[in-house]
């Protein structure tokens, strides 16, 4: 069975909806990806989808949802990738709570390359840190299987 895995944030515009498009990436089938906000915007950023297809990821076809959709599901995982959304999480019993404090990239200002520049910057974080996730995941999972 896949590992579950919600990722929240405020808006579920930007960080969380790149973060939903770069697990599913880079961990295949062995992840079934969500994500939703707390005070959802009712848009995916066009910057933010811009910025994942510069790495050939396409979320144009992602909608921006609310966590309560979600409600009595049941999760792996649940990453947090703004405060506001660790403070927000509701409970979803037995899943691993994990929180990153992600700079919002839709605070930058300047020209559009100047944002899409900060929007590929959190890209790159969140990418780093799933990779790090993953890489945990699998220790754990060969640990757990391992025969003595």
């Amino acid at each position: 069975m896949a590992h579950r895995v919600l990722i929240l944030c405020t808006g579920n515009c930007v960080r969380s909806q790149m973060a939903e498009g770069l697990l599913r990436g880079l961990g295949g089938s062995a992840f079934e990806v969500h994500s939703a906000g707390s005070q959802p915007n009712g848009y995916v950023s066009p910057l933010a989808i811009e910025a994942m297809g510069k790495i050939g990821i396409d979320i144009s076809a992602h909608r921006s949802k609310s966590v309560a959709e979600f409600d009595g599901q049941r999760f792996d995982t649940v990453i947090t990738v703004c405060d506001s959304a660790a403070e927000e999480c509701p409970v979803f019993p037995g899943a691993e709570r994990i929180h990153w404090s992600i700079w919002d990239p839709g605070n930058a200002s300047g020209s559009h390359e100047e944002k899409l520049a900060a929007f590929c910057r959190v890209r790159d974080e969140l990418a780093s840190r799933l990779r790090q996730f993953l890489a945990h995941r699998v220790f754990v999972d060969r640990t757990a299987t391992k025969k003595p």
